[in-house]
């Protein structure tokens, strides 16, 4: 069994500073065997912020997988914007912008959605899925496959299909080919969880998709600051979302969601604890 931490959407430069110790205590004792940040860093892509995410991302578990996000790309400075527009990023969180994470059961791998020539749209190129193809194409179909992204492949109800990564159609393609279990991505600020097969009509073929809300940011668009802890083996997931209690200062479980692995793609086993079933936001 592995236990994967989600977190996303930190922005440091605009955070809420009384999250940080509940956040880094319930991180830490959940012994995850990875920490996944799925973007946004930072507010700006000021080095100050960076050097902030970095120092506080030093005190939580690791090994740790880290992509991008759009607020890691400099807004107002457009010389840094579109010809250094992830040197920040580089330089003082980490040098590979698709890292992955590979063991006996679980390989993880990161793509940098992030691009200069929008503020804050994400795409992915023809070169970056030839690159996850090649990482997970060989390994064993019982290792499960994870793709770590800023930008969304699929979305909650009710919200604009703009904020969907660019050219998903054509990734989950190549994804299906390999067999990708699960896509974790942020940006909406928004916890929710759902299948590709309502979306992306693959035959034979569907992924689940874990979406994290902001774990430490003021701007929650309505939802608590929350993360995800990600429970595998094998062919079984669990999915508990932890979000911010105010009145008790701590992150606590406020939805738990389950899903077994069948020929035709992901189930849900329904909630446990009598939380929600899976698919609810």
């Amino acid at each position: 069994m592995r236990t994967l931490v989600h977190l996303s959407d930190l922005h440091f430069g605009r955070i809420d500073p009384e999250l940080l110790d509940p956040l880094r205590r319930c991180v830490q004792g959940l012994k995850p065997h990875l920490l996944v940040v799925s973007g946004d860093l930072t507010q700006r892509a000021r080095k100050a912020q960076f050097a902030e995410a970095k120092r506080y991302l030093d005190t939580l578990p690791k090994p740790q997988i880290i992509v991008p996000g759009n607020h890691d790309v400099p807004l107002y400075n457009l010389f840094k914007r579109f010809l250094q527009p992830l040197k920040n990023f580089r330089s003082i969180i980490a040098d590979d912008l698709e890292p992955a994470y590979i063991d006996e059961e679980m390989a993880v791998v990161g793509i940098n959605t992030a691009r200069s020539f929008t503020f804050k749209d994400g795409r992915v190129s023809d070169e970056q899925i030839e690159r996850v193809r090649e990482r997970l194409c060989r390994l064993d179909d019982r290792i499960n496959k994870i793709i770590v992204t800023h930008h969304p492949f699929d979305l909650p109800e009710d919200w604009d299909d703009d904020e969907i990564v660019g050219r998903a159609p054509v990734a989950m393609q190549m994804f299906s080919r390999f067999g990708a279990d699960m896509l974790l991505a942020g940006h909406l600020h928004i916890s929710h969880t759902g299948h590709t097969a309502a979306r992306y009509k693959i035959a034979g073929y569907s992924a689940l998709v874990v979406q994290a809300g902001t774990a430490t940011s003021t701007r929650g668009r309505g939802e608590a600051n929350s993360f995800n802890a990600i429970r595998i083996d094998g062919d079984d997931v669990d999915i508990d979302r932890y979000s911010w209690d105010e009145g008790h200062k701590e992150f606590i479980v406020a939805g738990s969601e389950a899903f077994t692995y069948a020929p035709d793609g992901w189930k849900a086993k329904g909630g446990r604890n009598g939380t929600s079933p899976a698919g609810a936001t």
